[in-house]
């Protein structure tokens, strides 16, 4: 698959770019990015949800009735689950959600993201450009020229910028990130995806590896 490389100006440079097919062309597996997308979520759950039980919550622990003789039902203390204020039944307590995930099914659950996206032709090549010193408004231009300033766009660079990332950062719908730090939710969150010229080479040589 060959895709046209372009400019910051939004215009076809007449150079192109070969996708290997084994990575951007297979037939996607639904349930491998099923797997991936529900680890990365999962992985970033901060599992701190946490309630009061009974031993916990403030109170005090005189019984407030006999125990026979009342007609009605047993109580203790006021921390009782049943009364307002008192401590919760099963409630949530800190815990760790995060899971792991071979690293095959991972690899194959991003070639499968990326085959989605290359089908849907929401794949534009960008060539390697840099900024001097960061700007939100040298990088809302570039975003303009490519016609992507309305839809959420993920940059993908071959290694970690500084400036673009600080010039993009206060953009909404707009994320930079490294080949490293490509992920399956990213991929597909974003509906159209932006390569650097050096990260295609830098992506199809991770994959290979």
């Amino acid at each position: 698959m060959e895709l046209s490389i372009y400019n910051i100006e939004g215009k076809k440079t007449g150079r192109k770019v070969t996708l290997d097919d084994e990575i951007f062309g297979i037939e996607p597996n639904d349930h491998a990015i099923y797997l991936d997308t529900r680890q990365y979520m999962a992985n970033n759950r901060q599992g701190t949800a946490k309630s009061k039980e009974r031993g916990e919550v403030t109170g005090s622990t005189r019984k407030l009735k006999r125990q026979k003789g009342t007609g009605s039902a047993r109580f203790g203390d006021i921390k009782n689950p049943l009364f307002r204020g008192g401590g919760r039944i099963f409630g949530p307590k800190p815990r760790d959600y995060s899971f792991r995930l071979n690293k095959k099914v991972k690899q194959l659950a991003r070639k499968s993201a990326l085959s989605y996206k290359a089908s849907e032709n929401s794949i534009i090549v960008l060539e390697d450009f840099n900024i001097e010193n960061p700007k939100t408004k040298e990088f809302k231009k570039i975003s303009d020229n490519l016609q992507v300033s309305d839809k959420k766009s993920l940059y993908v660079l071959p290694e970690q910028n500084k400036n673009i990332y600080l010039s993009s950062r206060n953009l909404q719908g707009v994320e930079v990130v490294t080949v490293s730090e490509l992920t399956t939710y990213k991929i597909l969150n974003a509906s159209t995806l932006i390569l650097a010229e050096s990260a295609v080479d830098v992506l199809q040589q991770n994959f290979k590896n």
